[in-house]
Order: structure tokens, then C-alpha cells, then sequence
């Protein structure tokens, strides 16, 4: 595998992560399912919940779309609440997780495989969208993610995501102390690129936007800033994800939480 920084097509990041998710997804429902729980609702590493953050606001009663929605933990948590809650991976293997644990539960979230830039929605479906954990950093085409969950989104209509906090771009993706260290610009947007050596072919990207990025696109698409949580990392919270870690966690921030509101008129 070898890194490459470079622009990427909406197409071929979609080709790649699709792909890439469902060779990951037995690993990572093995490492991190007891973590997010079958009916559970973190946001992130941290372990904050939303339970504790409130950012959906009431979901009782409410249509609930989650974009991303891997084994549907999260999804399966607002439906416990009273929620009618539905979920959409680009992942077919995490949605076979998802009605794994359907079945265990005996709690089901209706799931359609899809990707975030063409919700196979109708206009005015949900009154609350949200992403928890990575979904939107995989989307080259994010004007026209955001734009599509505008629109299937009631107005006045919540949408909340997290993330990878903006700042950790210029980290190094290492959870020792090595990852302290800034290396790269903050505001180097360039996509992250992982190709394989054998075949060429990418299997791999992320994209960066900067907290500016992000806001500027809520509002450009009508929408008002509810939240912005940057969850602290508890003491006493020894897991290791990844690049996550106490070590970092002391430092900086390893997630960031948005919360918005739809206007009210089209």
C-alpha cells in the first residue's frame, strides 16, 4: 500500500471506501460492538453519548434517518426512544451486521444501502438526520451530501453529525505521543489517498475540511448552528481506537460534534 496526497472524484472515493468497509467490517464490529453496544449512542471515541450530549434533541415521535448508519447501534438507540429511525451505509456488509443484531434484539431499523450524495428519499421525509463517526469525511462531493439532506429534512428539521476533529489533520494518525506532533497545514485540504500496490487501484481516501469549511456549508445550505462539541477525554477511559488515545486525548481534541437547524421556509 502505498500513500498518495491528491484530488479525488466523488465517484472514485466512493469506489474505494465502499469496498474498503465491507473488508473492515467484521474486524471492527468484532473490535468496537461490545464498545457502541447493540442499542447504543456514541459520538465518538470519547464514549460521549447521546444520552448525555442531547444534540438530536426529542426523537420520540420524530422520523429519524441516519446517514452512515454501519450495524445501526445508533439507529437501534432511537428507536428505544420512541424514534421511528431509518438507516443508509455504502457499506452491504455493515447492513448484514445491521440485521445480525436485528435479530438479536428483536429491535430492527429498516436499512437501504446508499451513499450520502443521493439519499433515495422524497423531499421533506425526516425531521432529524444525523451521521455519528465518519461518514461525511469519506464524501468527496459534500455540498451535495449536505444539500441532499436539506432536502429530504422537514423545515425547522435537525441535522447532526461528528466527526474527526478538523485539527487532527495536522497529527500524525498515531495514538503514542508521536502523535502530538503537527506535521502537516491545518489548511492543506488535499485528500488522503491509500493505492495498492499490486493492482493500483485506490482503497482508500479521506478528505479534510477545516471548522470554517464546515460552518460555511451549514449555512450555505440554510441552515442555523445549534451544537459545537469537542468532547474531553475521560481519565479514567484507557480504550485505544486507532489514532484515539488517553495520551492525545489529554491534549487535544480527537472529535467534533456538529448540531444545526433547518430554516424554517423553503
Amino acid at each position: 500500500m502505498r500513500v498518495e496526497r491528491r484530488p479525488v472524484t466523488e465517484d472514485e472515493s466512493r469506489r474505494a471506501n465502499g469496498p474498503d468497509w465491507d473488508r473492515y467490517a467484521d474486524e471492527y464490529q468484532s473490535t468496537h460492538g461490545e464498545f457502541l453496544g447493540d442499542v447504543g449512542f456514541v459520538w465518538g471515541p470519547e464514549g460521549l453519548t447521546e444520552a448525555r450530549a442531547r444534540v438530536l434533541g426529542e426523537v420520540a415521535g420524530r422520523d429519524v434517518l441516519e446517514v452512515g448508519s454501519g450495524a445501526g447501534q445508533c439507529s437501534r438507540w432511537v428507536r428505544s426512544q420512541g424514534g421511528r429511525a431509518y438507516g443508509l451505509d455504502l457499506s452491504f456488509r455493515q447492513l448484514q451486521h445491521s440485521r445480525r443484531i436485528d435479530l438479536d434484539t428483536g429491535l430492527a431499523v429498516p436499512s437501504v444501502l446508499g451513499t450520502a450524495t443521493a439519499l433515495p428519499f422524497a423531499d421533506d421525509s425526516f425531521d432529524v438526520v444525523f451521521s455519528s463517526f465518519g461518514a461525511l469525511q469519506f464524501v468527496s462531493d459534500i455540498a451535495d451530501a449536505v444539500a441532499e439532506t436539506a432536502r429530504v429534512l422537514r423545515p425547522g428539521g435537525r441535522y447532526a453529525f461528528s466527526i474527526t476533529h478538523p485539527t487532527r489533520w495536522m497529527f500524525p494518525d498515531d495514538p503514542t505521543e508521536a502523535g502530538l506532533v503537527a506535521s502537516q497545514s491545518y489548511w492543506d485540504r488535499t485528500p488522503y489517498v491509500e493505492v495498492d500496490d499490486a493492482t493500483g487501484v485506490v482503497s482508500y481516501v479521506e478528505h479534510h475540511r477545516t471548522l470554517g469549511d464546515w460552518v460555511a456549508l451549514l449555512a450555505g445550505h440554510g441552515f442555523s448552528l445549534t451544537d459545537l462539541l469537542e468532547p474531553e477525554w475521560p481519565e479514567d477511559h484507557d480504550r485505544v481506537w486507532g489514532g484515539w488515545s488517553l495520551t492525545r486525548g489529554r491534549y487535544t481534541p480527537g472529535t467534533a460534534i456538529f448540531g444545526a437547524r433547518l430554516s424554517g421556509t423553503r
